[in-house]
């Protein structure tokens, strides 16, 4: 080829290269003052800037956009000293976040704030620093949240608490968000607290979330400082959650309490706890020192009526160490007065109905603690069949009318197994030997009519059918000088049989007073009835069921070889009794000026009760004891009093020198048995002032912090200062047949103050005046802040002195996480 010959040959590929773009978007862009710095590819915003990109929106006083570095930074608005006095504001999918400096990267996506403020549902995040690293994960470094709504609604410019962490991390998906920090405390009011949590997961859903539980921390006198109710909160699928809590106390006690919550809507719903622990008093090595370990079980399950109306299954199990409120662990059952439970019960049930059969079959197994005599009754299993109430005849014209046609029918079965053991002889053979099984048939019938007009003549009739395993064969060892019961196991049983009669009518009285008198009249309601009980003499060699044996003296003793059984013994000596009752009731007009009508009613005795009755078959003391009850209530129903008294018909005479007496034959010589009388009488701050109304009586309403006033002309601020104050006595009296009687007589207060609104101060005392003591007493303040409420408890002084101080947060994202402990004590709008 000539060297001048032009190469017409394109030898570079044809293929052209693009640079790749570096933005995904337009970026658009709006201020007062814009400027473009070509060479250095940078674009500056000033005044009312805006930035547009994606679904991204930055509104600040200045921005600037750096292409080479694919950066955007915005800052807001500065006063003369540099202060930020307007944010940058940034919006993005909805949610609008301020910040006092702001830069995002359009190539990676993440963005560094300082100073930002982020609201997520109930609550906001205000971080020093804040990273994005994408639309998902949010890192930020000493954070402040609050859900303080008057802060979060910039009300105010501080919140009154707010929960300070160094490092938290913030996690967006569609379902839910979540922050998740690491060592967090407590600020209230700008100071920091002592409350402190070594890692916080806060929910930002309406849907239930695990989290941690906010303890209660104090001090009591024999275990030292504490954290009560410090835990973990975690649901578990759709119908269960689980709390484990702790308490920890600095003289090494411990107590571990899960906690199983379950529901069924429409179906079932119950829970589920226990409470181990062990309880150390003293130092170790010397002579007061003890260690002691305590259990609580607990179950409760109740059934929906709409289930399943023929088959319903309910559980109340309480079962606990015999010691356990001895050494209360936690502080909970001190401030309810559990302490001072002497029984404790357990009760499972399963009911069957029918829709065709007049039956109902209950099957029961109970469990019954008495923790001063450390027995324990367990009945397993029972089960009652009960057959509907029906009548023995037809109505001939569908009016029942007499006694044949009015004669009614109850009956049923009861089957039991009941065994009285120590504690720690359950289900072992110990427990299985003293097992006692008996099966109990009852019918009852009864009729009324109407005599005269006046008067209902009643007539019953009892009939009891009973089989037991185990009878008794009594008799005395002269060798160990004792007597024995033995115990045979035999199949036997029993039958008895009652009869009653009755008759009843009511008087009315009226005493009318002179014209003009104060009092107008007196109404006495009078209601006597006269009844005849008979039933044979069921120890008579007759029937068998009454046997004898020689005692230590020699003398012949009757006793019943059912005596130690289940189903009870037999009734002994023959009974033909005439009883008496006298009902009574008593009312008062007087003039009132209070009243529309100008006469007011006031009862003198609601009920006055007077009975007793005579056995003409008895061989001696044919009298009863005589009984009074009454019941009054005073001052607009507002003083109740309840009384009663036994009084003795016989002579006691004491000439032996023992401190029992003996009922002697003379008649006549009434004497006090028992007597008691209480007193309860709710005073309040409307029954002695009109209720006054702020809004009209005064000129102007303001808030001082979250507390409503209302303010006179002198700016003196008003609320209704509402209080409650519950006085209550009692005093019992009772002697029986010994010389010495024995007295209780105590007075009760009870009441509620309101400081200021929100201010609230409770409080219990009890004063035992025989022993001249302060008995249990409990102080309580309650203090409702904007966004959580404050709970102090003290015991001053007794067997256990405590104090409990507690916070919990209202926010309703926060009642899994941080959830509140709802006290007897605490505001009763509290919301959780």
């Amino acid at each position: 080829m000539p060297k001048n010959a032009v190469n017409d040959t394109i030898s570079k590929k044809d293929t052209i290269v693009v640079k790749k773009e570096t933005l995904d978007d337009v970026l658009r862009t709006k201020a007062d003052d814009q400027r473009r710095d070509i060479p250095k590819k940078m674009t500056f915003l000033n005044k009312n800037a805006q930035v547009k990109y994606q679904d991204m929106q930055i509104d600040a006083d200045y921005i600037s956009i750096d292409d080479n570095k694919n950066l955007i930074y915005a800052r807001g608005k500065q006063d003369s000293l540099g202060k930020i006095i307007e944010p940058v504001i940034t919006t993005q999918a909805g949610k609008k976040y301020e910040t006092n400096e702001f830069s995002y990267n359009t190539k990676t996506k993440q963005a560094i704030a300082f100073n930002a403020r982020t609201e997520e549902s109930e609550g906001v995040i205000i971080a020093q620093k804040t990273k994005k690293y994408n639309d998902s994960v949010f890192a930020m470094r000493k954070a402040d949240y609050t859900t303080d709504d008057y802060f979060i609604k910039k009300k105010d410019t501080a919140a009154d608490y707010f929960m300070r962490a160094y490092n938290i991390k913030l996690i967006k998906t569609k379902a839910k968000s979540q922050i998740v920090t690491g060592p967090i405390q407590m600020f209230i009011e700008q100071v920091p607290t002592p409350l402190y949590l070594p890692f916080a997961i806060l929910p930002f859903s309406d849907k239930r979330a695990a989290g941690i539980l906010i303890p209660s921390f104090g001090e009591r006198e024999d275990v030292g400082f504490f954290l009560n109710g410090i835990g973990y909160y975690q649901p578990i699928g759709e119908h269960f959650d689980l709390k484990v809590l702790a308490d920890i106390y600095t003289k090494g006690s411990w107590n571990l309490r899960p906690q199983v919550n379950y529901q069924k809507k429409y179906r079932y719903s119950g829970n589920f706890t226990a409470d181990i622990g062990t309880m150390v008093r003293g130092i170790k090595g010397l002579d007061d020192y003890t260690k002691n370990s305590t259990y609580r079980i607990n179950w409760t399950h109740s059934q929906d009526s709409k289930a399943n109306p023929f088959l319903t299954f309910s559980a109340s199990v309480d079962i606990v160490s015999t010691k356990f409120y001895n050494n209360p662990l936690n502080n909970n059952y001190i401030f309810n007065q559990n302490v001072l439970n002497t029984q404790q019960n357990s009760t499972v049930t399963l009911t069957k109905r029918f829709l065709k059969l007049p039956a109902t079959i209950t099957g029961t197994a109970s469990y019954s603690q008495n923790f001063a005599t450390g027995l324990a009754d367990l009945r397993l299993p029972q089960m009652n069949v009960a057959i509907n109430q029906f009548y023995l005849f037809k109505s001939r014209t569908g009016i029942r009318q007499g006694l044949l046609e009015n004669i009614t029918v109850n009956t049923g079965f009861n089957l039991t197994n009941f065994v009285n053991t120590q504690e720690n002889e359950l289900f072992k053979k110990e427990m299985w030997d003293k097992m006692q099984t008996g099966l109990k048939n009852n019918i009852a019938l009864a009729t009324n009519t109407t005599v005269a007009k006046y008067f209902t003549f009643s007539l019953s009739a009892n009939i009891d059918n009973a089989l037991t395993t185990k009878t008794l064969n009594r008799y005395y060892d002269p060798v160990k000088n004792v007597t024995v019961d033995e115990i045979n196991k035999n199949f036997t049983g029993y039958s008895t049989f009652s009869t009653s009669a009755s008759l009843q009518t009511t008087l009315f009285g009226m005493m009318k007073f002179k014209k003009g008198s104060a009092v107008e009249a007196v109404r006495h309601m009078m209601t006597p009835s006269v009844s005849f009980t008979y039933s044979p003499d069921f120890s008579s060699p007759n029937f068998g069921y009454y046997k004898n044996y020689y005692n230590a003296t020699g003398a012949l003793t009757p006793y019943s070889i059912f005596e130690k059984g289940i189903i009870g013994s037999p009734s002994s000596g023959m009974q033909g009794a005439l009883g008496f009752n006298i009902g009574n009731n008593i009312e008062m007009k007087v003039k009132s000026k209070s009243d529309s009508t100008g006469v007011k009613k006031i009862k003198i005795f609601e009920s006055l009760n007077l009975s007793g009755s005579y056995n003409f078959a008895a061989n001696d003391h044919p009298w009863s004891v005589f009984s009074i009850n009454g019941q009054s209530s005073f001052f607009n129903n507002k003083l109740t009093v309840n009384t009663s008294l036994a009084l003795e018909p016989y002579k006691i005479d004491f000439s032996s020198g023992q401190d029992t007496g003996v009922r002697t034959e003379q008649f006549g010589h009434f004497s006090v048995q028992g007597f008691n009388v209480q007193l309860s009488y709710p005073l309040s701050s409307e029954i002695f002032g009109e209720k006054t109304d702020y809004a009209k009586k005064y000129s102007s309403k303001g808030e001082v912090r979250n507390e409503n006033y209302y303010f006179d002309d002198d700016h003196y601020a008003h609320f209704d200062q509402a209080w409650t104050l519950n006085i209550s006595a009692n005093y019992a009296y009772s002697k029986g047949l010994s010389r010495f009687a024995n007295k209780i007589a105590s007075i009760g207060l009870d009441g509620s103050l309101k400081l200021t609104p929100f201010w609230n101060i409770t409080g219990s005392t009890h004063y035992d005046m025989v022993t001249k003591e302060l008995a249990y007493t409990r102080i309580g303040f309650s203090r409702d802040q904007r966004s959580f409420t404050i709970n102090f408890n003290w015991v001053p002084f007794g067997q256990y002195k405590v104090y409990d101080f507690f916070i919990g947060i209202k926010a309703n994202i926060l009642s899994d996480a941080l959830k509140y402990k709802d006290r007897s004590f605490t505001q009763p709008n509290a919301p959780f």
